[in-house]
């Protein structure tokens, strides 16, 4: 959903609290254990309600419809929290999903079913101010803001005074109003209704809408319908091509803006030698090669940038002492894509070099970082503390290959840490680089995430072969006592 949405989903209106169902709405055709039944699973939908746990009450509201179809008071409390769930999903910042990611909940198929919802209720209940409000509510949510305004305006007929449908006409007015006016004199038959902005690498689904490439597979990340008419898509960027034709038109007619779109495009996949995405999730330390499940829709918009860039991000942890993004990070690089038919990615990424962050902000839901290079504090060539840290790697690399044949024998019934450890041996680097070396090393032993951390914190490679030589004897002192 475009931030348009977001905004309006901030505001909406008669979704505070849910309708009590009372035992006066005891049907005479219903069994007295049946409607006790019916009664109580409304009480918990109420009380999980109140509670914001959403999920929990439509999951009781539903039971409940099951048992009394098109009931008015089930109808609303149900369409209710639809609304309320999509309205914590459309607000919900970056900052918390990265803490606590959620799969699965789309806000898009929350507010199609409480348009459902509405629509039945509005049925039984013409008259029902309730219904106008919620309607108008889930439209909005769907962006549909002109269909909004006229079942506001329907709904201001029945009551001309009620104050929250008044609140909602002011809302999509202006919603509209803004939207109108970023048109240029041209016609908006180029302009991506998802964007508002000149088609910049068109795509014409098989309905026959066409959006700006980018722009539609980020509305897809969220749910495989098409934006404008709700036809379910079975596209991928792997199979759908640019109109060459649309295309073609646009660069011949509108050079100027073209050009302008090109350059913002590229500005995205392309970001400069200090401009890095981040993909918030561990520590990862250089000489590393790791997978990588991607089923948030954010970053599953990161990839796709990346793809089409350089194939590089930085992987970086939230410190747990402060509660921020670690200032200490590593940059990885995409050495195998492999896109799922459900829109996930399934990566292998190695890590390369670490950076400090100087500032990070949010864009398009994912952070991007401004950031500098760090690197050890090494000595000079043809020095005395050279050849000493020379010899130390030499020393600490005849170790290493002893340890790992020891570690590969105790690991016999382990297979995953069997594999780590084999893995780790075909990426063991040179000792003519000791800066490396020493990286590499300390992946070889298991460190919890803030040892790690504290590890690319280091700029002494010395300081860090030694770390990293005695956490290996340690192992290997647990080994002879087992």
């Amino acid at each position: 959903m475009s931030s348009e949405a977001s905004s309006s989903g901030l505001s909406l209106e008669g979704v505070n609290d849910v309708e009590d169902f009372l035992w006066e709405n005891e049907e005479e055709s219903m069994s007295w254990e049946r409607f006790s039944h019916l009664y109580d699973l409304m009480q918990m939908g109420n009380k999980a309600f109140r509670a914001n746990r959403f999920e929990e009450a439509i999951n009781c509201y539903s039971k409940a419809y099951n048992i009394k179809p098109n009931d008015p008071v089930i109808l609303r409390n149900r369409c209710t929290a639809y609304i309320r769930i999509c309205q914590f999903l459309v607000q919900r910042q970056s900052s918390e999903s990265e803490n606590r990611p959620l799969s699965g909940l789309d806000p898009t198929i929350h507010a199609g079913l409480a348009l459902k919802d509405a629509e039945k209720l509005m049925n039984l209940r013409s008259t029902s101010l309730a219904s106008y409000i919620l309607k108008a509510d889930a439209l909005i949510l769907l962006e549909k803001f002109e269909q909004a305004h006229d079942v506001i305006l329907s709904g201001l007929q029945v009551d001309p005074l009620s104050t929250p449908l008044q609140n909602l006409a002011m809302r999509t007015a202006s919603t509209m109003g803004r939207r109108s006016h970023g048109i240029t004199s041209r016609s908006d038959d180029f302009d991506c209704t998802l964007c508002l902005k000149l088609l910049y690498e068109p795509l014409t689904t098989p309905c026959g809408h066409s959006f700006c490439r980018s722009c539609l597979f980020q509305a897809m990340d969220r749910c495989n319908r098409c934006p404008l008419c709700r036809t379910v898509l079975f596209i991928s960027p792997r199979t759908c091509s640019v109109s060459v034709t649309l295309n073609n038109i646009i660069q011949r007619n509108f050079p100027v803006e073209y050009a302008e779109r090109k350059l913002e495009n590229d500005s995205l996949t392309n970001m400069g030698v200090n401009l890095i995405p981040l993909f918030v999730m561990d520590v990862v330390l250089p000489c590393q090669k790791l997978q990588l499940n991607i089923f948030e829709s954010r970053y599953r918009l990161m990839v796709r940038r990346i793809m089409e860039g350089n194939r590089r991000m930085g992987m970086v942890i939230t410190d747990p002492t402060t509660g921020l993004v670690a200032d200490l990070a590593c940059e990885v690089e995409i050495t195998e894509c492999e896109p799922l038919p459900d829109g996930r990615f399934f990566l292998e990424v190695e890590s390369r070099r670490r950076f400090r962050i100087l500032n990070h902000w949010d864009q398009d839901g994912y952070r991007v970082a401004e950031i500098e290079w760090v690197q050890d504090v090494c000595p000079a060539e043809e020095t005395r503390e050279k050849a000493e840290l020379l010899e130390l790697t030499n020393k600490a690399a005849a170790y290493a290959r002893s340890w790992l044949k020891a570690s590969q024998a105790a690991a016999r019934g382990d297979q995953m840490r069997l594999s780590q450890l084999f893995k780790a041996e075909g990426l063991m680097p040179s000792t003519r680089d000791p800066e490396r070396f020493s990286f590499w090393l300390t992946t070889l032993t298991n460190r919890r995430p803030v040892e790690r951390l504290n590890v690319l914190r280091m700029r002494d490679t010395n300081e860090r072969l030694r770390y990293a030589v005695f956490f290996m004897q340690a192992e290997e002192e647990g080994w002879r006592v087992r």
